[in-house]
């Protein structure tokens, strides 16, 4: 028996399946500051699912961090910084970059949006947490650095292998019926 609405279904489980990886991803590099494979990712989504998809996602992203992080959640006050912050890649790609395809150009995005991350967390740190500005802003610049050239690096050698990768498994995906 085939499912009536398996285009829904399947939809559906590869949101949660790319959120999964998402998370887990963020997850395990932790221990690295500010390194990690989520811009690639987002990127990727954007450019591969659309720009609903990928929200949906990033809403379940943010979500899991904060409820289901072994480190504890990110401070409440902080949640809509973090999901603003991962909006921006959707929205831009979407917008303003949705002709960017060349690997060069999105992993000079990768390296810009390093730093643009760390600024969106900065009026919600000051102004809610009550931190002195310009301390803040200089003892971030290198966690902006260090997450702009990771960014740079994961997309230059990983987004075409990802990118064929998971054009073949959508590929699949789409041509297997569901079954109950």
């Amino acid at each position: 028996m085939t499912f009536k609405h398996s285009k829904t279904l399947k939809e559906l489980t590869l949101m949660v399946v790319c959120a999964s990886i998402l998370f887990v991803q963020q997850i395990s590099l932790s221990f690295i500051p500010n390194v990690q494979f989520s811009v690639l990712l987002i990127i990727l989504y954007t450019k591969m699912l659309g720009f609903k998809k990928t929200s949906l996602i990033i809403v379940v992203h943010v979500a899991a961090i904060n409820l289901l992080s072994p480190f504890g959640p990110v401070v409440p006050t902080l949640i809509p910084a973090m999901f603003i912050a991962w909006m921006i890649v959707p929205v831009l790609l979407t917008t303003v970059f949705r002709k960017v395809e060349n690997v060069i150009w999105l992993s000079i995005f990768g390296l810009l949006y390093g730093f643009v991350y760390g600024w969106v967390y900065i009026p919600f740190t000051v102004f809610l947490l009550d931190t002195p500005f310009v301390p803040y802003l200089i003892m971030d610049i290198p966690f902006e650095v260090l997450m702009g050239i990771s960014n740079m690096i994961s997309i230059l050698w990983l987004y075409e292998p990802l990118k064929k990768a998971f054009t073949q498994q959508l590929n699949i995906l789409e041509n297997r019926p569901v079954e109950i």
